[in-house]
């Protein structure tokens, strides 16, 4: 009974921490400013950045840009399915 109990507490501790997990994912997509990069999900320097096709996508490094340049499609699909909305190029 006890290794019942015991298992139980477990999968509800790992259910709540998934929980809070999602919720920070789903803030980051639900309109607030993006803060986490695409490639490898460290926090995102603004300063470092990469345009393709009137959008605008920030990294954490420039490592992380290099490799976004080798399929931008990619990341660019990875963050619009998770609704994330990408900042448009500024016109100049």
């Amino acid at each position: 009974m006890k290794k019942v109990v015991a298992i139980f507490a477990l999968v509800v501790f790992a259910a709540v921490s998934l929980a809070g997990i999602a919720m920070a994912a789903s803030e980051e997509n639900e309109g607030q400013p993006r803060t986490i990069c695409p490639v490898m999900g460290g926090k995102i320097n603004k300063e470092i950045y990469a345009d393709h096709q009137g959008k605008r996508v920030y990294f954490c490094c420039e490592a992380c840009k290099g490799e976004f340049a080798k399929d931008p499609e990619k990341y660019i699909r990875k963050l619009e399915s998770r609704g994330v909305v990408l900042e448009k190029t500024p016109q100049g």
